[in-house]
């Protein structure tokens, strides 16, 4: 199997990397490619950069440079929900646009001639409830928007819009977009960093990356390695 793996900043990249064999470098339209192999299957790790035009168009080159069967992003989101806690892994059911209003006649959260809802590739979902220690994992909505949610205020916009949404990012629902607009499966994997909303959100992001997130990284390798013995 092809798999893309798609992050957002450097230091996820960093933390992915040693799960690569034989790695190579390359480039694609000036994006940095590392392409190895996990678990058997061929692997291309990049970095899709922050936010949903970077990520949209780093997910559309790296579809049309490497081709896979299914691309996979990964890294750090914020907590929307209370039973969300620093730490926790969220595999996304689906994503949404937090921050998409198209004017009158429209519904908010619903780009004109899309779903609301970009949903997850159910079965890559189906085989997540069987990786170790998925009783800890959460499944649900993720929202994305271009914004880093600080404030109990933008969450509670949030989940005015998705009363079920588990996690915030500015990445995987551009992601999920253009994997539609592509024709290839797409899965998120995300482990929350920090609760907006809690008062002290920004120094829990900061002090994560001390303990880096291995947890949502370890999860991918274990996808990868159920997905090659299927």
């Amino acid at each position: 199997m092809r798999i893309v793996i798609l992050a957002a900043m450097d230091k996820e990249v960093d933390l992915l990397l040693p799960l690569l064999s034989e790695v190579k470098e390359s480039e694609a339209e000036g994006v940095r490619v590392h392409q190895g192999w996990i678990s058997g299957h061929d692997v291309c790790v990049m970095k899709c950069g922050i936010g949903k035009v970077n990520s949209a168009l780093n997910a559309y080159r790296s579809i049309r440079y490497f081709k896979p069967d299914l691309v996979v992003n990964t890294g750090v989101a914020g907590g929307a929900d209370c039973s969300m806690k620093v730490g926790s892994v969220l595999v996304a059911t689906a994503a949404a646009y937090h921050d998409v209003w198209c004017g009158p006649g429209t519904i908010e959260g619903q780009i004109d001639g899309m779903p609301r809802r970009f949903e997850m590739d159910a079965e890559i979902v189906e085989k997540c409830s069987h990786l170790p220690d998925s009783e800890e994992f959460r499944f649900g909505l993720i929202c994305t928007g271009d914004r880093f949610i600080s404030t109990a205020e933008e969450v509670m916009h949030i989940k005015n819009l998705y009363p079920d949404a588990l996690a915030c990012d500015m990445e995987s629902a551009s992601i999920a977009h253009a994997c539609l607009e592509c024709g290839v499966a797409c899965a998120v994997i995300r482990v929350v960093s920090d609760t907006p909303g809690s008062g002290d959100n920004l120094s829990q992001y900061a002090n994560f990356w001390s303990e880096a997130p291995l947890k949502t990284f370890a999860a991918v390798r274990e996808l990868l390695e159920i997905l090659h013995n299927s």
